[in-house]
């Protein structure tokens, strides 16, 4: 007899041990969040995506149309100036906002620099002030008559009499756009900050020692390190321009002059709330997401993957 066979011979000193099957207690465990997310997040979305093929007046007037409400969406012009103007905002703030992030990072991130936590708050202190303050503080700021901007301006000769900021079709969006980037530069400096601290500085030492100055250095060590961070930032960024609302609303005191502030979010806001146009509202909040998604993955696939948790 093998050995191996007299161990199986010898009778287990063990009581009975536990019934073979599922194991229900980790999955009792963990019940509570998938509950959770079914009641507030998954059925929530299923349904409106459900709603967005009604024609709804309130909560209780609904008829199936099918994709009529995409289709009115494609052929609505006030969908198309909130769309152009979310659009406009997103394109104006990165343009902006980004090149000026990444520089305050850099200048952040510098070994001779002092006060280096204080400056950090400071510029990140108004991601931290609540939008309906900021929309306050900006429209005193705006103000044609008394106003910072316009006082700031005409101290440089520039003539400020016809720069109504908030009432001028042409200047409400630069408006909003100033404003946002205001808020939001220091946000995206953080993040710039961290990518800069990652990089390791035996890459720039090596640099150095090949002859390549302090551009070369940024074109050739410091991008390629922050691709990750730039994409990551250029994805939030976009999704969060795209959502604006609550700015420009309390900025402009609804969608301003001749809707030259309506963005696409605005516009799902009056329609569902503000005339019962809920399924149609829902194809809004749809066709939003079909947009951005389609670019963060375009971004995605042309610069890169962005960092991961």
């Amino acid at each position: 007899m093998t050995v191996e066979r007299a161990l199986e011979a010898v009778p287990s000193r063990r009581g009975p041990g536990p019934t073979q099957g599922p194991r229900l207690a980790p999955y009792l465990f963990i019940s509570p969040f998938y509950l959770l997310f079914l009641t507030f997040v998954a059925l929530p979305l299923v349904h409106s995506i459900w709603f967005s093929l009604h024609d709804t007046i309130g909560l209780k007037s609904r008829v199936f149309v099918g994709l009529d409400n995409y289709v009115s969406l494609a052929q609505d012009p006030l969908f198309h100036r909130g769309l152009w103007n979310s659009v406009y905002f997103s394109l104006g703030t990165l343009f902006l906002q980004l090149p000026l992030a990444l520089a305050l990072a850099i200048a952040l991130n510098s070994p001779r620099l002092r006060l280096k936590t204080f400056f950090r708050f400071a510029f990140f202190s108004p991601v931290l002030v609540a939008g309906v303050f900021i929309a306050i503080i900006f429209s005193l700021v705006f103000n044609h008559e008394y106003g910072l901007l316009n006082h700031i301006l005409a101290s440089f000769g520039i003539p400020t009499a016809g720069l109504r900021w908030l009432q001028d079709d042409r200047l409400v969006m630069p408006a909003i756009i100033l404003t946002g980037v205001w808020r939001w530069t220091g946000f995206n400096m953080v993040y710039f900050l961290a990518g800069l601290q990652s990089i390791r500085q035996e890459l720039y030492e090596a640099a150095a020692i090949d002859g390549a100055g302090s551009w070369q250095q940024f074109l050739h060590v410091t991008l390629p390190g922050l691709r990750p961070m730039l994409v990551f930032v250029l994805v939030m960024s976009l999704m969060g321009s795209l959502q604006l609302f609550d700015l420009p609303y309390i900025l402009l005191t609804g969608a301003g002059p001749n809707n030259s502030g309506l963005t696409a979010v605005m516009y799902l806001y009056q329609q569902g709330f503000q005339f019962g146009r809920l399924g149609y509202a829902a194809a809004i909040g749809w066709t939003l997401f079909a947009i951005v998604f389609v670019i963060s993955m375009l971004q995605i696939r042309f610069l890169g993957k962005p960092v991961e948790d």
